[in-house]
């Protein structure tokens, strides 16, 4: 255990609002917490409540393993509702971006504007001094400044997610975990007695959840049906319900079956991938093959850009990106275009670059910030 307190500085009675999702991540966050001497508050966030069922969202078995947590742990909680900020702040822009044809992350928004806006002001005004939660990343102050750095955890990490935070919410931030791998975490918290020591990890945004994507998103966006061609040869060869519902290197759910008539062309067995949408016809594109050129972009133009340190990265140095979460570092440079734009070139074509996903920005292990998708090219 000691060994798991150290890449924590003591707390000395400080105290610490630590954010309770009722998964063992959070909760060995507030354990550990606490047993550095901090003063340890729980908070759990309702963050969803248009249907907020047992048969898609977890949020009722959440708050009764949050709260058993905390019992175990011997902390108070407190449960508060930003379902009118989620909303206002995160799904509205959600559903935009879907109406506009990209494909938005929006757990990127919420932790910028819920759970290191909404929760650390509420933390705030609790008495706290720093919020915490069980998010697999690090901070560290150098040369004045408050970085970002990747988890210990290589497969866990959660840095793309939180490349949105600044400098006054990373000063007020801790990530208890972000030094240890999955497995330390799990045997913490099944030597503490901590029910949740073997809980599955969740997947996804609660407001969709284990429901059929599709399905969720006509109860907010119209249906709009248009052609699905082949971008080689112009061929429609498809019907879609709706460009809002497919993604760039989609596979599945394309509803394109075999084709008469084409036994003949070169790929005919290759499957089919969703390359390029045309919203202004309501066409979407499609090739064959995953290695197809037209699902390989050797750039991107990034907008509504976000840097840790508050300031832009040097232009032409040899940084890494990713273009979604758990892809691997891939070398890059960038291309300051302005304060709101800019250009990153790869070293490498990176397959099926995504308008509306996040790009995020790495120098080794310190995440430098990053923008939302706009565009991609060769």
């Amino acid at each position: 255990m000691n060994e798991a307190l150290a890449g924590i500085a003591p707390g000395n009675g400080e105290t610490v609002v630590v954010g309770l999702s009722g998964g063992v991540d959070s909760s060995v966050s507030a354990l550990l917490l606490k047993r550095a001497g901090y003063h340890v508050v729980g908070l759990f966030m309702k963050n969803w409540e248009d249907d907020d069922t047992d048969e898609y969202c977890s949020t009722r078995q959440d708050l009764i393993d949050a709260v058993s947590a905390a019992e175990v742990i011997g902390i108070d909680i407190e449960v508060v509702n930003f379902s009118a900020e989620y909303k206002d702040r995160v799904f509205a822009s959600f559903l935009r971006e879907y109406q506009a044809g990209r494909t938005p992350n929006p757990d990127v928004l919420c932790n910028a504007e819920i759970k290191f806006a909404a929760f650390l002001d509420h933390a705030m005004q609790l008495g706290a001094t720093r919020i915490a939660t069980g998010h697999y990343a690090q901070v560290r102050l150098f040369e004045g400044l408050f970085q970002l750095m990747k988890g210990e955890d290589g497969n866990k990490d959660q840095s793309y997610f939180l490349h949105r935070l600044n400098q006054a919410q990373l000063s007020r931030t801790m990530f208890p975990v972000g030094h240890l791998y999955k497995r330390e975490v799990r045997r913490i918290a099944a030597e503490a007695g901590l029910a949740n020591a073997d809980k599955k990890d969740s997947t996804g945004i609660c407001f969709v959840g284990e429901r059929p994507f599709r399905e969720f998103l006509q109860r907010y966006l119209p249906l709009a049906p248009g052609e699905i061609r082949d971008l080689d040869s112009e061929r429609v060869v498809g019907r879609h319900e709706g460009l809002m519902y497919h993604t760039i290197g989609q596979r599945k759910g394309l509803g394109i079956g075999g084709l008469k008539g084409m036994a003949d062309h070169a790929g005919e067995h290759d499957a089919w991938y969703a390359a390029r949408k045309d919203m202004q016809n309501n066409v979407l594109y499609v090739v064959r093959g995953h290695d197809h050129p037209a699902l390989q972009s050797g750039r991107l133009v990034a907008g509504d850009l976000s840097w840790v340190s508050g300031r832009a990265p040097h232009t032409h140095w040899v940084y890494a990106a990713k273009t979604r979460y758990r892809q691997p570092d891939a070398p890059c440079s960038i291309d300051v275009v302005d304060a709101s734009r800019c250009e990153i070139v790869f070293a490498e074509p990176q397959w099926a670059v995504t308008p509306g996903q996040s790009v995020v920005v790495y120098e080794s292990k310190v995440c430098l910030g990053g923008g939302i998708i706009l565009s991609s090219g060769e």
